[in-house]
């Protein structure tokens, strides 16, 4: 799902500036536009990231996600410079005035040129191949993450994580190291946002620009939505850490409020708990823990008695008043109150133990 109304909306206040470049003056008649992108709260970390450059510089012609991801990465950290989308030789050629991403058929971290389509493309340590949004979040991604707001302290860690998450499957997918299958191949990130791209007969001189930037909007919304998830992550972790000292060998982890608690738990080698207990706005929350990163299997489901039941029927079935729901899927549970979500996990906790 695309981010709220309100992400969206700071993306109506961004000044964007078109210049069209007379054709007289490129080589390359595709290098249609510049455009000019200054993101709301975009402070650089400058002792970092050296020579402000005027021009980030992209091919032309047909988009993809590897550098849409790297502008997000670098209107950030460069909001005054001016996106030119070109192939002409003047433009992809290294200058200091400008840094070339997913264009140029070279990579020279010093010359700020990183391409990826030439032979002896760069490759990451395991041999897995950088695109040039992997390029450009290795040497710009943690000035980013400060530019961000992200803790000193996080962005090791968080720039590691997105890395891995987010960053090469993107590297794989462009590179053709990897194919997304079945049903849900098309709603990968690269796949959704090349459908951004105008329609084959759109004669519009403009279109793809326009696409191009509009495209640009939405990837952004995706990379600072996922890392501002993993920054919640690591403040998460705190909190979730202290509830596991304070629970002991306690099997129910009781938590102040909802918040992603599955990373700590691993981490800190509860394997004891079976259950998680937490407020929502007005009731309780009773969740079980899943097993792994992936699938549903869980430590421990919750009664087969209470599947699918509500409100007195599921106060009949589990005998706690104030019990008002389970999901069918026996995953998850809520109550009115504390005391009776409490009473629910320790009755659960039985169940799970006797079985």
């Amino acid at each position: 799902m695309l981010a709220g109304n309100n992400t969206l909306t700071k993306w109506s206040k961004l000044s964007i500036g078109f210049v069209q470049i007379a054709a007289g003056r490129l080589s390359d008649r595709r290098a249609k536009a510049i455009w000019c992108h200054r993101p709301r709260g975009s402070a650089t970390n400058k002792a970092h990231i050296g020579m402000i450059p005027d021009f980030l510089v992209t091919h032309s012609g047909g988009f993809h996600a590897d550098e849409l991801l790297s502008s997000v990465v670098l209107t950030r950290l460069f909001p005054q410079a001016e996106i030119v989308r070109s192939r002409a030789p003047e433009w992809i050629t290294p200058g200091a005035d400008r840094i070339i991403y997913d264009v140029g058929g070279a990579y020279d971290a010093q010359a700020r040129i990183f391409d990826h389509h030439q032979r002896g493309a760069p490759l990451r340590d395991d041999g897995q191949p950088y695109s040039s949004f992997g390029l450009v979040w290795k040497h710009y991604g943690h000035d980013y993450l400060a530019a961000s707001n992200v803790p000193e302290a996080h962005i090791a860690a968080i720039h590691a994580s997105f890395d891995a998450s987010f960053v090469l499957p993107v590297d794989l997918t462009d590179n053709g190291a990897l194919a997304p299958a079945g049903p849900l191949a098309g709603l990968t990130l690269p796949s959704l946002l090349e459908t951004l791209k105008p329609d084959f007969d759109n004669a519009d001189p403009d279109a793809e620009t326009r696409a191009f930037h509009s495209a640009l909007a939405v990837a952004r919304t995706f990379v600072e939505a996922a890392i501002a998830r993993s920054a919640a992550k690591l403040r998460a972790e705190t909190i979730v850490r202290q509830a596991i000292e304070k629970t002991g060998q306690g099997r129910i982890l009781e938590l102040p409020m909802g918040m992603p608690f599955r990373p700590a738990i691993v981490k800190a080698g509860a394997d004891h708990l079976l259950f998680v207990v937490h407020p929502r706005d007005t009731d309780w929350c009773l969740t079980t823990i899943r097993r792994g990163d992936d699938g549903f299997a869980v430590r421990a489901d919750l009664p087969a008695s209470w599947a699918g039941l509500t409100g007195s029927a599921l106060e009949a079935a589990s005998g706690i008043a104030g019990a008002s729901f389970c999901h069918n899927g026996r995953f998850v549970a809520a109550a009115k109150t504390r005391e009776a979500a409490l009473a629910m996990a320790e009755r659960a906790v039985a169940e799970a133990m006797a079985a």
